[in-house]
């Protein structure tokens, strides 16, 4: 098989974005390429179109390949739901949750066949794959069992790139520090360096560059440029927090409840790119203040979160900013916590089945979580209720165990492909609740939404922004940004000219 597998120092170096730029580069160069991570944790996730559940970033490194996401491309993904257990989905299915210590003694061996399996797939069906490792390739103490970094790069036989971040200091003791503590034949595959997120004059690092590569034998293959608002989506805590903690001051003031189980951030970056719109990440009542809107994202841990947001007072927030007219947004996990109770029959939410706790009692109804999940792309147009253009679609997907119960009829926010009713919607969107992942993706229901505040601010509407142009752009920026730091021919015959172990 070609390909190329980019390993890190550590996490939160650039390796998912150097990929991301890999897939477009070389699908702007014609070659059929695909994205691949053996095994990926992270509670925001993508679902494919065979309604599937992977890792999110590698959906989006799928769509800077211009290929179709699918389970081959991330066979294993670890959600969290404590500090010590994670589910695990298996080939886009959630299969068991499993303690740290378990998944290790118990699905080592059942990893290593599904992710042999994946590299064939992958193999057979594009030219090149671009492989991701995560952390580091020497976290000693999970070294024997791993199952996403030089062992993967073992099974699919292709070199490593190793990247190193620069910004955070100690790249040159990074480097040199991994390379020591792998082992002589690991060492081996390692066949070229990229130093990332560098700012200010290139040429006052030549030193650094000649001064590694005689030290290593290792050709370093780019010095990439601190590339901010890049709009790829982020994937671990690091590049979330920073993601959202440097955007501009707007007119317009969106708190977001930050909860400790948040999954699928990405509902929200859209926002990001609304120039009169602020997010702020909200984690205690006292950080509340008087936002404009409200909105409760999707929870791993539904029940667990529900828990801290009274431990953080902020339950007595959320219902004083909808008493007093506040826009309040709950999806997923969030349109569940709104309710007036929610019900772990399965156990399938705390692990302790027909367990009950009462929610914020916002929205009139109940949520019963039952064993299997629900994951599927969905279309939908609005409910006549909304008194919203019945004609327009709207897109995301769904990923969730529980069901809402509505008491009342004739509130429906939407209604779905099949004619199913779908969430809340009540004094004019004052209130709204839906399991619909990617709501604010939808440009013109955004651009309502924000209408809605703006004219309630009294400021001027705004015309539509088209995200998903705009970010396909990005992919081919990106792509263009670190081309032209690359030493892109030499990293090219890399991976034609690899040769294969013996």
């Amino acid at each position: 098989m070609k390909g190329v597998m980019i390993q890190g120092t550590a996490s939160d170096v650039g390796k998912s974005l150097v990929v991301t730029a890999l897939c477009r580069i070389l699908s702007n160069e014609g070659v059929k390429v695909a994205p691949f991570k053996s095994q990926n944790m992270s509670n925001n996730s993508y679902v494919t179109e065979d309604g599937k559940e992977i890792g999110r970033a590698q959906g989006i490194q799928a769509e800077a390949a211009r290929t179709e996401a699918t389970v081959w491309m991330n066979p294993i993904l670890l959600k969290p739901r404590s500090q010590q257990d994670a589910e695990v989905v298996y080939l886009g299915k959630a299969i068991e949750t499993f303690s740290g210590r378990e998944y290790r003694e118990k699905f080592y061996e059942k990893g290593l066949e599904v992710i042999q399996d994946s590299i064939k797939q992958l193999s057979k069906q594009f030219e090149v794959v671009v492989i991701e490792g995560a952390g580091s390739p020497v976290e000693i103490n999970l070294k024997d069992r791993e199952l996403v970094n030089m062992k993967v790069a073992d099974l699919a036989d292709v070199p490593v790139v190793l990247v190193a971040d620069i910004d955070r200091g100690g790249v040159f003791a990074s480097i040199i520090g991994t390379l020591e503590l792998l082992e002589p034949e690991e060492r081996k595959r390692v066949s070229g360096l990229i130093i990332n997120k560098f700012r200010g004059d290139i040429t006052l690092f030549e030193d650094g560059i000649r001064w590694l590569e005689v030290k290593t034998g290792i050709p370093v293959l780019g010095v990439l440029p601190y590339i901010d608002h890049h709009m790829i989506d982020g994937e671990d805590s690091l590049s979330i927090a920073r993601q959202f903690s440097n955007q501009k001051q707007g007119n317009i003031d969106i708190a977001v409840i930050h909860l400790p189980f948040i999954s699928n951030y990405s509902d929200f970056e859209p926002f990001l790119y609304e120039e009169d719109v602020s997010i702020r990440w909200v984690k205690r009542g006292d950080e509340f203040g008087t936002p404009d809107a409200v909105i409760i994202p999707g929870t791993k841990s539904t029940i667990q979160d529900l828990k801290f947001i009274r431990e953080q007072g902020l339950d007595v927030k959320i219902k004083n900013h909808f008493e007093n007219g506040g826009i309040t947004v709950g999806i997923c996990g969030g349109y569940q916590i709104l309710g007036e109770e929610m019900i772990d029959e399965a156990g399938s939410d705390t692990g302790v089945k027909n367990s009950m706790i009462q929610g914020l009692s916002i929205i009139p109804g109940k949520t019963i979580f039952y064993d299997e999940k629900e994951t599927t792309r969905t279309q939908a147009v609005y409910h006549e209720n909304t008194g919203f253009p019945k004609t327009l679609e709207l897109k995301g997907y769904e990923i969730h165990l529980g069901r809402t119960f509505i008491r009342h009829k004739g509130c429906s926010f939407l209604r779905l492909a099949e004619g199913k009713e779908e969430g809340y919607f009540q004094n004019n969107g004052q209130i709204i609740g839906t399991y619909l992942h990617h709501l604010f993706h939808n440009d013109e229901w955004r651009n309502r939404w924000l209408n809605l505040i703006r004219k309630m601010k009294g400021l001027p509407p705004q015309e539509i922004r088209t995200i998903q142009e705009f970010k396909d752009q990005r992919f081919d920026s990106l792509a263009s940004d670190m081309k032209r730091h690359l030493k892109w021919e030499l990293l090219k015959e890399l991976i034609e000219k690899w040769s294969p172990k013996k």
